[in-house]
């Protein structure tokens, strides 16, 4: 019988021939007499513009009273929410987070505090699935009152296909990499045996870059998306002989 090989289809390899080795592998009873087992672990990538930009804008507001806090508050994200319709972003692209109202305190030495004005707080959360035109409507967003602005966070909007091209990648990646080691030993690749997915990951986006440039007439925020990468780690075994 030949012994069971095993290696990292990554940046290092490893192979054990040895009889002992053989022995000792849970999956030497499956192996044919005559062939080898070659187990390889390998990591397909795919790196990919994002075309999902999300947003958090939001309108804060304060006033001597709760509802004064509250009514110029609504009037203001009326404006904004009114401003990402005109831009062409649909509505099922726009979520409220949050709506606070909360009292703002004067505090004074030896004294207990006392309220003297009160602060309300509305976010929404946007996608825009069109990142080219996000620094514009940034903009817009601004002009219209929302002077608390959060992200973008950037991803990809078809994750799962980016999944399968990285799930190709590595099967290649192990199917080349068993071909190697099956010339170096002198053998010839048979089948695969198994395939067994270990982990994938969308490793943190690279930071947007964001530049206001407010001092031009024709200027706007813009944001450069990069690219983000996409990982599927297999773990592939096959039969030589």
């Amino acid at each position: 019988m030949r012994p069971y090989l095993s290696a990292i289809a990554l940046t290092t390899a490893v192979i054990a021939a040895t009889p002992a080795f053989a022995q000792d592998s849970p999956n030497s009873a499956a192996i044919p007499a005559g062939k080898t087992m070659l187990n390889i672990i390998a990591e397909g990538k795919v790196s990919e513009v994002p075309d999902l930009a999300t947003i958090r804008a939001g309108v804060v507001t304060q006033a001597q009273t709760a509802q004064a806090a509250l009514a110029q508050n609504s009037q203001r994200m009326n404006a904004v929410l009114a401003a990402l319709k005109k831009a062409g972003i649909a509505d099922r692209d726009i979520q409220t987070s949050s709506v606070s109202l909360n009292p703002q305190y004067q505090y004074t030495k030896d004294e207990p505090p006392t309220i003297n004005g009160y602060q309300a707080s509305n976010t929404v959360s946007i996608r825009f699935r069109d990142i080219d035109k996000s620094g514009g409507i940034l903009d817009a967003l601004v002009k219209q009152g929302a002077n608390q602005i959060q992200g973008p966070n950037l991803s990809i909007a078809d994750e799962d296909s980016a999944l399968d091209a990285a799930r190709r990648d590595a099967v290649q990646k192990a199917r080349a990499r068993a071909a190697l080691y099956a010339a170096a030993a002198g053998l010839k690749v048979d089948r695969i045996l198994s395939i067994s997915e270990q982990g994938s990951s969308s490793p943190n986006p690279p930071m947007p870059m964001v530049r206001m440039a407010a001092m031009a007439k024709d200027s706007s925020t813009q944001i450069a998306p990069g690219e983000q990468d996409v990982t599927v780690t297999l773990n592939v075994t096959f039969l030589l002989q």
